[in-house]
């Protein structure tokens, strides 16, 4: 064989090889979704009271998810407590800072995604929204809504639903803040102890 018919032979074998690959990312395309459906995440928060399970909001908060599945893959919300509750006003446990202060956060700012209207209810009972200090602000904390509350403002990321657990919340709720108060460390204290990510 010449060494043109190698180099055509070599180019022709390129071609086809170029060819399957793009039928097979392609078909892999169909079979797993993508480009059209956002494969489901969700995230198991083994708390010292119980599983809290959060089906994730990947289609409207897609940063968001991204950015939380990373922190719980690497470990970053085990052995965390969730630092605040609120039982007037507004109705949520807050967790997702290392630091148990209010004040931690992970190096790196999230924009806002998936705002909801400024109506009654606009945070129901179950959602997960992420908490901050203004817009383009979320960092790891975040908040699980124990009962219906309306937020004027509608500022925070919703992100998740709570599909497991939130009898969990509403106990830790009914035991109420440290203090007495509406505001501050709940009476019964809440620890992340591990978290697990699922993606189907």
């Amino acid at each position: 064989m010449s060494t043109e018919d190698r180099s055509n032979t070599t180019k022709k074998s390129t071609v086809y090889v170029a060819l399957i690959t793009a039928l097979a990312i392609i078909i892999g395309s169909v079979i797993l979704g993508i480009g059209g459906q956002t494969p489901k995440t969700v995230i198991t928060f083994k708390t010292n009271l119980g599983e809290i399970v959060i089906s994730t909001k990947s289609d409207e908060a897609p940063q968001t998810v991204a950015a939380i599945s990373k922190l719980a893959q690497e470990n970053y919300f085990d052995n965390t407590i969730c630092h605040r509750l609120t039982t007037e006003g507004i109705f949520v446990l807050q967790c997702g800072d290392p630091t148990g202060t209010g004040t931690g956060n992970p190096g790196f700012t999230l924009p806002d995604e998936n705002l909801p209207q400024a109506i009654e209810n606009n945070y129901p009972v179950g959602t997960v929204a992420m908490a901050n200090s203004g817009p383009n602000s979320s960092g790891s904390q975040f908040f699980l809504v124990y009962q219906d509350t309306t937020l004027p403002n509608a500022a925070y990321t919703i992100w998740g639903s709570i599909t497991s657990g939130l009898d969990i919340l509403k106990t830790i709720a009914s035991a109420g803040v440290v203090d007495g108060g509406t505001d501050g460390a709940p009476l019964t204290g809440v620890t992340i102890e591990s978290t697990k990510v699922t993606i189907s």
